[in-house]
């Protein structure tokens, strides 16, 4: 436990530059930057060992699979991928994930049924034994090929001897406890005929027979099939056809087996007679008119189940005829006469067919196919005759439409979840298997440390999804499609949002509070959506609200294109240009029309979310607006706050009104810390640089030479003294808001209509931003009608910082219309923005400002702050971070009273540049004095749709809204922690005193950064480009943790990674996986009780006992003693060269971490009878030898004996 003493009041500097520098701190630690005799003290109780960092599950469908297996005792599935990565899958709740270290793709799995292992082949001819005995499996052995590629393995049941086919054609044999090759191999010359003078292939097919377990088959690639008697070390049989074979199965008597072929047939082989085959079927081949039939596809795997009370079932992929294009990918399954084809939404990988027993010589009786597509796993009933498919209990839906985002919300509200479920499941598919999942292996038990969990994805598609992730569990909630709301295009129409996004639903980010339940979702095409829940539906119609938010602000007009032409009148002209409003656009280019068209006539929803209100960015002059790049929203104001490259807006969703709408350089007010560059305009507009030249030209006397003077000049420039409009921006009961007209009660108005202000001023003064010249394009927002001022005089020459000085305002813009809407000139680095969202500058160095374009807000946080220095009470303040690094603090009033909410005015001051920061700013939070995070306000959640009682009326309950609920904690103040992509800064309101600095890379950037919740207290935790993870102590900023866990390898990465409380975050660690870990010690410690089991001992079936008639003339299945064949004793050693054994991760550390447990005890247990075992070899070995020793010793002296019986003691 620390103790921090810190500055309260304002004894510190509290000039701008005090807060604007950025001097060199030092990055080991949080370092203060001012002292006072008022001290308080905070105490910090996370310390490095506090955290450490671990993966906890993965949810969603394995990327890429290429491999199943599936054990039919313990009842779990394996699941292989490209990437390397192994599902291992039970009962839900039991879900494991482990990843070989080379990343090779898996081939094949093989299980050890019922003993807990599995045996892995991967693409690098490596084969892996897994132990499954303990919660995270671990690697017992790897056993590497040096000369021959793997191509496929057989395991026996109830053997440790394993079968690999090899790509040469040989048959190797590996012990599957000591993982050692046999000196037994089966080489291709000798099971081909010597006359044979073509290579076979490769080995495809490997299986014991049922009925004597002494033979092997062989099944080659080229369409050689052979039988091995393993004992007498020589063919049974061979059986040769004209196509290659894919797959071979046996019928459980052991005396017919089925191959499917190349050519889309099947073949059935009987043991008698394998000149030919007994039956050769195309069971998709039609017979052409010229008799022949036609040709078909590959019958990739076929299974071959026998049943008691019924025909056998025979199933496979594939086989389909060449004629149609397009066809989908099918399962046919032929059950007796009958045959029923399933197709397939996506190319099937694999297919399984589960049968009641182990054995393969007895009567299968199958019961499941569990089939695995390329994206999706299903599992087919085979005991009803529909074959109905079983409801995933899995979420393998995860990516039904690309994940573009996700958000993570841990310590959820205890009733969400239900209420969420309970809607949600009134919209599930039906037509389900009655059945119970077969999966069923394993056991799995809820935490002790279990709190509600939301994951929120948004899609591609425009859809939202959210699941449950309480207790490391994934269970889809609820679904919500955003489409819905917008009207669908008729055929052959031209939308805005072609334009923008092949999905132009696409779901960008999204912003809920559990509390109130209300939910935003921000769209590709520039959208907003505003949700509330209710549990009744609703029928009413939506509102849209247009917001015109497109303006260049650092651009210059060039007047090379306008030399040669008088286009300025004479200083004395004061008359306006009044233009028609289709003069600013070539026609046919879009403007001021939005990318989507939202439904106009009222919509019934069912319940749920239910859309209120869509806000959407407007096209200007044939440029699509920008991208939103921040979003924030309080339901305890009812306020919106969005912001893109071009500005800022705060929309009131309860008045359904634009309250702000400002270019980000508007917002500085005389606070702006940069220099910035003009830029010229884009050849490409000539038409449109020319309107706007002749627009500004009635504006403006300044002559062509002060249009050619460079920008430093320009900067010099100021307007007549006149004074500024300082009224705040009101509410959208006043007449006009930022010269948009809102209130229902006055005059519209209209672009193209200008309309003459009235006043004795005459035209004010339009604010002009600081640095900007004194002519421009002009800016707008939301039909914002601006009036440029008229100089009189000629103008002085005064500093820049002046000019900042009387230009200080948020929202002082004269409201008049004499100005239509002009041409805007859209920066080429929105389009970049669109491909990739972090491709803005990452230098921090204000010198990179130079080549930024545009200043994007990248964050916004409501809350209860200080407006100014000054202030003694809290108020509502909206802070706003920009790409730039600048963060910036906006008062707001907002009445707290239900009915003046609803009809008074929300105002808002003028704000300012609170400090500076080196990167882009990623995320702002608040703490009270003792360290602990500030709850936002929040409005409790009500059912906007629910049945009024007279009784008692429904009111708004707002919680933590000013007057500040917790006040006498908080009087003093508050703490403000920024983070931005290289440094992270503590700050003591309202003094904005800076306290704590942290420089957090030099090298690198921060992706994410959240002030989170961990071991009962707060930090701060940052994902660095470099896949750097760390976290810092608030307030001192102290590093606690620092590990290079993932590097970002692509974008889909840095868009979905999320921290949330409880030390947890998630990213999407593949299109179609979302990975969770954590950074906190507890939960790390706590997760071998949170993971499912894998293993439970379950004894294994008894044979069938087959009746002493059948067994007298089938034949019983003849037992193999592997061990006397495949053993050293008999075989001896195979060669060194051929394959590599390494030990796996198992070993020193792993035994001492397993020591206390099952696992452990196992493991010695293993380890010790392998000791014995070879102790008993060669304990036989001598006693054998001392056996034979003693029997010629006895022999010899038995003849001995006799030569001397008879013989007299004379004669010898």
């Amino acid at each position: 436990m620390k103790k921090f003493r810190k500055v309260l009041d304002g004894l510190t500097t509290s000039s701008p530059g005090g807060t604007l520098g950025s001097p060199s701190y030092s990055s080991a630690a949080g370092t203060p930057t001012a002292s006072t005799p008022r001290e308080i003290d905070v105490q910090e109780t996370l310390v490095s060992e506090n955290f450490q960092l671990c993966k906890t599950v993965r949810h969603g469908f394995p990327y890429q699979p290429t491999a199943l297996a599936f054990d039919p005792v313990q009842k779990i599935v394996a699941i292989g991928s490209r990437t390397g990565g192994v599902r291992i899958l039970g009962r839900p709740g039991v879900d494991c994930y482990c990843h070989h270290e080379t990343t090779a793709a898996v081939l094949q799995l093989q299980f050890l049924i019922n003993e807990g292992a599995l045996v892995t082949a991967c693409a690098d001819d490596t084969l892996h034994l897994w132990n499954l005995r303990q919660r995270r499996p671990a690697i017992l052995h790897s056993l590497k090929f040096n000369r021959e590629r793997i191509t496929f393995c057989h395991l026996p049941f109830q053997s440790k001897w394993l079968y690999v086919g090899t790509e040469r054609g040989n048959t190797h044999i590996v012990n599957i406890e000591s993982f050692v090759l046999s000196g037994y191999v089966i080489m291709w010359n000798k099971a081909i005929e010597l006359c044979t003078k073509t290579h076979p292939g490769p080995v495809v097919h490997l299986s014991d027979s049922p009925k004597d377990e002494g033979k092997l088959l062989i099944g080659f690639e080229s369409g050689t099939v052979v039988q091995w008697d393993l004992r007498m070390k020589k063919v049974d049989f061979r059986i040769y056809y004209d196509e290659a074979i894919h797959s071979v199965s046996w019928h459980h008597e052991g005396k017919q087996f089925m191959c499917s072929h190349s050519d889309g047939s099947l073949t059935l082989w009987n043991q008698r007679n394998t000149a030919r085959p007994f039956q050769i079927t195309f069971p998709h081949g039609k017979i052409q008119k010229d008799g022949r039939k036609e040709s078909c596809k590959p019958i990739l795997k076929v299974e071959y189940k026998t049943s008691r009370n019924s025909e056998p079932f025979v199933i496979f992929s594939g086989g389909l005829s060449y004629d149609k294009a397009g066809r989908r990918p099918t399962l046919t399954i032929m059950h007796g006469k009958a045959i029923t084809v399933l197709e397939m939404d996506h190319p099937i990988v694999e297919f399984m067919v589960l049968c009641e027993t182990p054995y393969n010589n007895e009567v299968q009786e199958p019961y499941a196919v569990v089939v695995l597509l390329e994206k999706d796993f299903i599992v087919v009933d085979l005991t009803q005759s529909n074959f109905p498919i079983f409801e995933n209990p899995y979420p393998m839906d995860i990516h039904e439409s690309p994940v573009t985002c996700t958000a993570y919300f841990a310590d959820c509200p205890p009733d969400i979840i239900p209420i969420l479920y309970s809607i949600g499941a009134k919209h599930k598919k039906t037509g389900f298997s009655q059945k119970e999942w077969p999966i069923t292996g394993g056991t799995w038990n809820v935490g002790s440390q279990t709190y509600p969990e939301i994951i929120i994805t948004g899609h591609a598609d425009g859809s939202i999804k959210f699941w449950d992730a309480s207790a490391i569990t994934l269970q889809m909630l609820y679904k919500l499609k955003t489409s819905k709301v917008f009207e669908k295009p008729k055929p052959g129409e031209v939308r805005g949002g072609d334009l923008v996004e092949e999905d132009p639903y696409a779901v960008q980010m999204v912003s809920w509070c559990p509390q109130s339940r209300i939910f935003c979702v921000v769209g590709i095409s520039a959208h907003i959506i505003l949700y509330r829940f209710s549990k009744y539906e609703a029928n009413t119609p939506i509102v849209s609200l247009e917001v015109r938010l497109q303006c260049d602000t650092e651009e210059v007009l060039s007047p090379s294109e306008t030399e040669n032409q008088p286009c300025f009148p004479e200083p004395g002209s004061h008359s306006p240009v009044q233009a028609s409003p289709g003069s600013g656009a070539s026609e046919g280019v879009k403007d001021s029309i939005p990318c989507l068209k939202v439904k106009e006539r009222p919509v019934r929803v069912p319940p749920g979310y239910q859309a209120e209100l869509v806000v959407q960015l407007l096209w200007v002059d044939g440029e699509p607006p920008g991208q939103i790049t921040s979003l924030d929203i309080n339901s305890a104001y009812g306020l919106l706050a969005f912001g893109n490259s071009n500005g800022l807006a705060v929309v009131d969703y309860l008045q359904k009104t634009l309250l702000l709408c400002l270019s980000t350089l508007d917002l500085y007010g005389a606070a702006d810390p940069y220099q910035r560059l003009t830029r010229s305009p884009r050849k490409n507009r000539q038409s449109t640089s020319d309107f706007c030249m002749r627009g500004l030209s009635s504006f403006y006397s300044d002559s062509k030479k002060r249009i050619r003077t460079s920008y430093q000049s320009l900067t010099e420039l100021s307007d007549n003294q006149q004074s500024v409009d300082m009224e705040r921006s009101k509410s959208p009961t006043s007449d006009h808001v930022n010269g948009h007209c809102t209130s229902p009660t006055s005059q519209p108005c209209s672009a193209g209509k200008p309309r003459i202000p009235i006043g004795p001023e005459g035209s004010r003064l339009t604010r002009r931003g600081p640095g900007r010249p004194p002519f421009r394009k002009a800016q707008s927002a939301a039909c914002m009608e601006i009036s440029l001022p008229v100089s009189h005089t000629e103008v002085g020459h005064t500093s820049r910082r002046a000019m900042l000085q009387q230009l200080h305002g948020v929202s002082m813009y004269s409201h008049d219309e004499h100005h239509s809407p002009a041409a805007y000139c859209w920066s080429e680095k929105g389009a970049e923005s669109r491909e990739n969202s972090f491709s803005r500058s990452r230098s921090s160095s204000v010198s990179s400002i130079d080549r930024e374009t545009k200043e994007a807000v990248t964050t916004l946080q409501f809350g209860e702050s200080y407006g100014r220095k000054g202030d003694a009470q809290p108020t509502p303040c909206l802070w706003v971070g920009t790409s730039l690094g600048v963060v910036l603090l906006i008062p707001m009033s907002v009445p707290t009273e239900e009915e003046e909410r609803l009809e008074e005015p929300v105002t808002i001051g003028p704000g300012g540049a609170v400090l500076l920061m080196k990167g882009s700013i990623l995320r702002l939070a608040f703490l009270d004095l003792a360290g602990a995070i500030i709850p936002g306000p929040h409005e409790v959640w009500r059912d906007p749709n629910g049945p009024e009682d007279p009784d008692r009326p429904r009111r708004r309950k707002l919680i933590n809204f000013s007057p500040w609920s917790s006040q006498d904690g908080c009087a003093e103040g508050h703490l403000a922690v920024v983070c931005s992509e290289r440094q992270a800064k503590v700050l003591l309101m309202p003094s904005q005193a800076c306290l704590f600095v942290h420089n957090i890379t030099e090298s690198s950037f921060v992706l994410r950064a959240d002030v989170v919740t961990a071991c009962n207290s707060v930090c701060l935790a940052c994902f660095c480009a470099n896949g750097h993870i760390m976290t810092l102590s608030l307030p001192s900023l102290r590093p606690l943790m620092d590990v290079n866990y993932l590097p970002m390898t692509d974008m889909r990465i840095a868009r979905t990674f999320c921290f949330t409380n409880g030390g947890q975050a998630l990213y999407l660690s593949s299109p179609t996986e979302v990975q969770r870990i954590t950074f906190s010690q507890d939960m790390c410690e706590n997760l071998q009780e949170m993971l499912g089991e894998l293993f439970t001992p379950i004894e294994t079936p008894e044979v069938q006992n087959r009746g002493f008639l059948k067994g007298f003339f089938g034949g019983n299945a003849q037992n193999l003693d592997r061990e006397e064949l495949f053993g050293e004793a008999s075989a001896g050693k195979a060669s060194r060269s051929l394959a590599q054994h390494i030990p796996g991760q198992v070993g020193m550390e792993g035994m001492k971490a397993a020591a206390g447990g099952v696992v452990g005890d196992l493991a010695r247990a293993r380890i010790a009878l392998d000791e014995r075992g070879q102790r008993l070899g060669e304990l036989e070995d001598r006693t054998a030898h001392m056996m034979t020793s003693a029997e010629t010793f006895s022999k010899h002296a038995h003849e001995l004996m006799l030569k001397c019986k008879d013989k007299k003691w004379y004669q010898f």
